[in-house]
């Protein structure tokens, strides 16, 4: 059942005062696009055969879509444009031991205590989440947050949700990371089972436009750069199978969509925007078979980044080329930054 509060029609036309037009429609349309998404008219997860219908057949032209065939494709694509140590995995993980074996030691100390649903966030050690995951639960008040549409929530109202930034800390993913990086130095299939089970309790509890985990299109970034980067790790893992990752895919298509529609131009416009912008930069170049999300000159006119960094962003995003160097010290800069 949505529910709504009228607002005083006094305080709306003073919040428009000093707006362009170019802001009022935006905000508009973001409005109808989360109304049409709690009616049920949009936002909704593609079935199989509804996202095969997404796929740009020219990627394919003498293959059926199917789970096996976009597994290949998706690592084609990896391979030509993700990062160059995946490619290069012996020399990568070689140098990682030599380089730092406390390192070494470490990340597969913090992967083991993943495994067991404990994690430290945000300045607290060792929360546990249990090895059965909510995704929708704050450790510290002990807060399940209710399951409703993200537009539905109070942003600033604690009672409901607990603190929103450690349930969205977790909910990036970013665990994801230390355990490839886990099992890349070690083979340990547990790691792939913990990332699987992450993966596929997370769709399950987080339906698209539900829940807490897609009010901030800043996390939904994050979010989607970690499961890009995770695929990549467990590329090899006999657990991580086609159908798993087509679904994940169809998750990935909902992300790109949700920033599309719901970017922080007028919210946020500095760093929240970059990091949305570097998702779809993400996407676009880890996903161009999908026109998911559609990058494009439309996506782009949405864009209004002042400075060169940002601009820089933009044309990835509308880019095909393969990552080059300079990309990757620009996207060490944005990790480093965030």
């Amino acid at each position: 059942m949505i529910t709504a509060t009228m607002a005083n029609p006094i305080d709306t036309l003073k919040k428009l005062k000093g707006r362009t037009w170019t802001e009022i429609r935006s905000r508009g349309e973001q409005a109808i696009s989360a109304y049409t998404e709690q009616i049920g008219l949009s936002g909704k997860l593609p079935s199989d055969d509804e996202f095969v219908q997404m796929i740009h057949r020219n990627y394919f032209p003498k293959a059926e879509v199917n789970a096996e065939t976009l597994f290949a494709h998706f690592y084609e694509v990896a391979d030509e444009k993700f990062f160059p140590s995946f490619r290069e995995k012996e020399k990568t993980i070689e140098l990682f031991r030599q380089l730092d074996e406390k390192a070494r030691i470490h990340v597969v100390e913090q992967a083991e205590k993943i495994v067991e649903g404990k994690f430290d966030l945000l300045g607290y050690q060792n929360l546990d989440f249990g090895e059965a995951f909510d995704w929708h639960y704050e450790p510290i008040s002990g807060k399940h947050i209710p399951l409703k549409h993200w537009k539905q929530y109070d942003e600033l109202d604690a009672e409901e949700t607990g603190d929103k930034k450690i349930i969205w800390e977790l909910n990036r993913h970013q665990h994801f990371f230390t355990l490839g990086v886990a099992y890349q130095l070690s083979n340990d299939e547990i790691f792939a089972e913990t990332f699987i089970q992450h993966l596929d309790s997370w769709m399950e509890q987080n339906p698209p436009g539900l829940g807490v985990n897609w009010m901030s299109s800043l996390e939904v970034a994050f979010r989607a750069m970690s499961w890009i980067w995770a695929f990549n790790f467990f590329k090899d893992s006999p657990n991580f199978t086609p159908e798993i990752l087509q679904k994940a895919l169809k998750f990935l298509h909902v992300h790109g969509r949700h920033l599309e529609k719901y970017l922080s131009t007028y919210y946020s416009p500095n760093t929240h925007l970059t990091g949305e912008a570097l998702g779809l930069y993400y996407l676009g170049t880890q996903l161009p078979f999908s026109n998911a999300p559609n990058i494009g000159a439309d996506s782009a006119k949405k864009f209004s980044l002042p400075n060169s960094t940002d601009r820089f962003c933009l044309t990835a995003c509308i880019s095909s080329k393969p990552l080059g160097i300079n990309d990757i010290r620009l996207i060490s800069t944005f990790i480093f930054c965030f």
